[in-house]
């Protein structure tokens, strides 16, 4: 995604061809958007990049724009250089860290913390300085909601352990990963946001693969569901195996984050209509259902606002949770 990042943002000299009342008029027109100082962008194609690539845009410039001690890239925004995704997360403020001992001055646009950073806390990304993986997640769950940081931390631990092309999920990979938060953890004893990132930390799971489905998870354990297991593989002879998202032992049903993007999103629909992606799931999950002998119950973004919500759409299925 860089590139195209890269191809979006201007310097000032680049876009003010005549005078600076021409760049300025272009600002009010909205032909173009200052992202930082001294740096524009075409606003139109701006506005439609993601959220986590509008951030992405500014800690560009603002890496371009640097001088002098300026830190490192930290929390949601090496959250955005790792590619993790950032639910409900502005693309306003770009976060850097300095180590402790340094003067720390916020400006406008940047939030700069002071904290202890060893030399293995920082890595690169993209030709930039940030925080490595294990601790971009931690600071995230330190500083943000539940939902944002497991969402986070669900998408870290898929890069390290989930094996795509096998559609298996490393076990030790994703131990190793866990013990390396842990050990972030256990040296911010006492600090802000550190009892959230041990939950993060303990619950944090490779195996989802949208925020939906981090989300849908931290529902399900506020309704009491204890066994909750994560794409869970279901087999079917002569055939590749069937995958739901969640296994709900404790009420012997199956459970399915059904975002739209998998029926209007041409990239993850890949050749197929909307009308054939629906069919599709219509006959998977009569097989499911009838193989199994367990319910699928399915849930959207609707349902997942409160605990209460998700409640009310399984008893919809005649389910009630635990709790």
């Amino acid at each position: 995604m860089l590139p195209e990042i890269d191809r979006l943002l201007h310097p000032a000299r680049a876009v003010t061809t005549r005078s600076w009342r021409d760049l300025e008029r272009s600002l009010v027109t909205g032909e173009l958007l200052r992202i930082h100082r001294g740096w524009y962008a075409p606003k139109a194609e701006a506005a439609a990049l993601r959220s986590e690539d509008r951030l992405l845009l500014r800690i560009r410039s603002v890496n371009r724009s640097a001088r002098g001690t300026s830190g490192v890239f930290s929390h949601t925004s090496a959250g955005a250089l790792w590619e993790l995704p950032l639910h409900k997360v502005g693309t306003h403020v770009v976060h850097t860290t300095l180590r402790e001992g340094l003067e720390v001055h916020s400006t406008a646009g940047i939030r700069r913390h002071r904290d202890v950073l060893r030399p293995d806390d920082i890595t690169n990304r993209f030709g930039m300085p940030c925080t490595t993986l294990e601790r971009t997640v931690v600071d995230i769950a330190r500083s943000t909601s539940l939902e944002t940081s497991l969402s986070a931390a669900d998408a870290a631990m898929r890069q390290i352990a989930w094996r795509d092309t096998e559609r298996e999920y490393d076990l030790d990979a994703a131990a190793a990963f866990r013990a390396r938060m842990r050990e972030q953890i256990v040296g911010m004893a006492g600090k802000r946001g550190v009892r959230q990132a041990r939950v993060v930390a303990d619950l944090a799971d490779g195996r989802a693969q949208l925020p939906g489905e981090s989300i849908s998870r931290i529902r399900l354990l506020e309704l009491g569901f204890d066994a909750v297991r994560l794409q869970v593989g279901i087999q079917r002879p002569g055939l590749t195996d069937y995958h739901v998202d969640f296994g709900l032992d404790d009420v012997d049903a199956w459970g399915e984050f059904d975002g739209k993007g998998k029926y209007l999103d041409a990239s993850m629909r890949g050749d197929s209509t909307p009308l054939e992606v629906l069919m599709a799931e219509k006959e998977r999950e009569d097989w499911i259902r009838a193989s199994t002998g367990r319910p699928v119950v399915r849930w959207g973004w609707e349902h997942i606002g409160s605990a209460m919500a998700l409640a009310q759409r399984l008893t919809q299925y005649g389910i009630a949770p635990p709790r």
